[in-house]
């Protein structure tokens, strides 16, 4: 019964052939890239542009997403790795099943549970915020308490995008895949209408001073729960702007990166995973992160930092409005509308996954596992993260569920990061169609970068964070640990599972 068993990736991939928790492999490189891209743009371009600029970094925003850009790709290195050698639903769950062990599994899939599920109901608020941008001032304009979580009673458009996209998802992968292609092309074109239309309208001087110096942060607010941990531990004064504040902007604007690992949890949708899964993953990240930064150049040189409202949810749109050209505005409203919905769905299908894989091992009970004899897709966890998205995104504020994503994302890419390098020492013999290069550098550099950038967001978050994963060990020593199929010895005896702690 130890907590520290280990399922063979034998066994891993063996699971995925049961009849009754079998997915359909309907997924190619174009498709698995082009959910990566559909996923990356969303809030982090749209909204966290203007958020960042105007309270943390300036101009040098884009400083903040190349750092960032760069956590991610040590990361997507490594799960490019893992994903081609445990081509599995359930991403860094199962990988770290395969290598640290069932109670660091649980806890990984705990915390993906957290990354994805908090992350779609983010998105769905920051779709309301532009889709109210888009009606205001029409007769369908959305009444101020059907319209935030913080000022209103609910945030309507967000609970309905949540159960509509819930509707989609059970309809099957490839209509997934479908609706995906279609509204990734009118973002891509939104994106790139920004940048060419945008670099008309740059004034130079906006860029001086590029690194903001640094100052106290606002109000003189210094306590635990309102700065960044590092300034905590080590009794430093909250600062923001300067070299700090780019960092911390890095941290937070981190949130604009995450979806590429979804790419991972869709292995086992993919008909060939070893080849497409690391072209999905590196390829989609790179596109993106091109994007973000010539997108955060054009907005910082068309408006001044020290004028970009924090609160605005629709910066990219509010620039354009500012330089005079109001079509423009119009467009970006409508795309980022259309665009943020595939996001909320991609993510919500990555925590479909993860569950998928958690309950399949009965970690979860089995009976979510269960697949639609139609669709097959995993319809009852499917519409349960609906709903709970839906109740997320109504009435919790956008800003304390981003930086809660953040924080979950970061630590999950630490043991991704970390477990690559235990699989090639348990089992150097596994065929791996994609080796991360210079693995032990690239691995502890993920690992540090993560964490560093992790002490930069607010102690609030950590002890939110905290608490999330004290919940989820009582969850696993209540019900997963003895209802484990592993635990119960129900695999394949043939198929070797490891006992040993790692």
């Amino acid at each position: 019964m130890s907590v520290f068993r280990t399922k063979s990736v034998e066994q891993s991939i063996a699971e995925t052939e049961e009849p009754e928790h079998r997915l359909k492999k309907n997924l190619g490189a174009l498709d698995l890239t082009i959910f990566g891209v559909g996923v990356i743009i969303g809030a982090g371009i749209f909204v966290y542009t203007g958020l960042v600029a105007a309270t943390n970094a300036g101009p040098a925003i884009a400083l903040s997403f190349l750092v960032a850009g760069l956590a991610c790709a040590l990361a997507a290195l490594c799960y490019a790795e893992f994903a081609s050698t445990v081509p599995v639903a359930g991403s860094a769950y199962t990988f770290s099943y395969a290598t640290f062990g069932e109670l660091i599994a649980w806890i990984i899939g705990w915390d993906l549970v957290l990354e994805f599920t908090v992350g779609a109901s983010a998105l769905a608020a920051g779709f309301s915020g532009y889709l109210q941008n888009v009606l205001e001032g029409t007769p369908l304009e959305i009444p101020a308490s059907l319209a935030s979580a913080s000022d209103g009673i609910v945030n309507l458009p967000a609970v309905v995008i949540s159960l509509l996209v819930a509707a989609v998802l059970i309809g099957g992968i490839k209509l997934s895949s479908r609706i995906n292609q279609v509204i990734v092309a009118i973002k891509l074109t939104v994106v790139g209408l920004v940048i060419v239309m945008g670099i008309g309208y740059i004034k130079t001087a906006n860029y001086t001073p590029f690194i903001p110096p640094s100052q106290p942060s606002g109000g003189g607010e210094a306590s635990f729960w309102k700065s960044p941990l590092i300034t905590s531990i080590f009794g430093m004064e909250p600062a923001v702007f300067g070299i700090g504040g780019v960092i911390a902007g890095a941290a937070i604007v981190f949130f604009a990166f995450i979806g590429f690992d979804v790419v991972a949890t869709t292995a086992e949708e993919t008909k060939n995973p070893q080849r497409d899964v690391p072209i999905g993953i590196l390829g989609s990240l790179a596109i993106v992160t091109v994007l973000y930064i010539a997108v955060c150049f054009v907005i910082t040189g068309m408006q001044s930092y020290d004028t970009i409202d924090p609160n605005d949810p629709a910066p990219l749109a509010t620039a354009f409005d500012k330089a005079g050209v109001e079509w423009i505005a119009n467009i970006i409203a409508v795309g980022a509308t259309i665009g943020l919905t595939v996001v909320v769905l991609i993510l919500m299908m990555g925590q479909t996954r993860v569950a998928f894989a958690m309950a399949r091992d009965g970690l979860l009970p089995t009976s979510l596992a269960k697949v639609h004899p139609t669709f097959g897709t995993p319809y009852r966890l499917t519409a349960i993260t609906g709903v709970g998205v839906a109740l997320l995104s109504g009435f919790v504020d956008f800003a304390t569920l981003g930086d809660l994503v953040s924080i979950g994302t970061l630590f999950a890419f630490m043991l991704v990061s970390v477990g690559v390098l235990v699989l090639r020492r348990t089992r150097p013999e596994l065929p791996r169609a994609f080796r991360t290069p210079a693995a032990p550098v690239v691995a502890t550099l993920s690992v540090l970068l993560c964490f560093y950038l992790m002490l930069n967001l607010i102690g609030e978050t950590w002890v939110r964070f905290g608490v999330w994963m004290l919940i989820g060990l009582v969850v696993y020593f209540a019900y997963g640990r003895s209802h484990s199929r592993l635990g119960r010895g129900e695999y394949d005896k043939h198929i070797p599972v490891g006992d040993r702690a790692i």
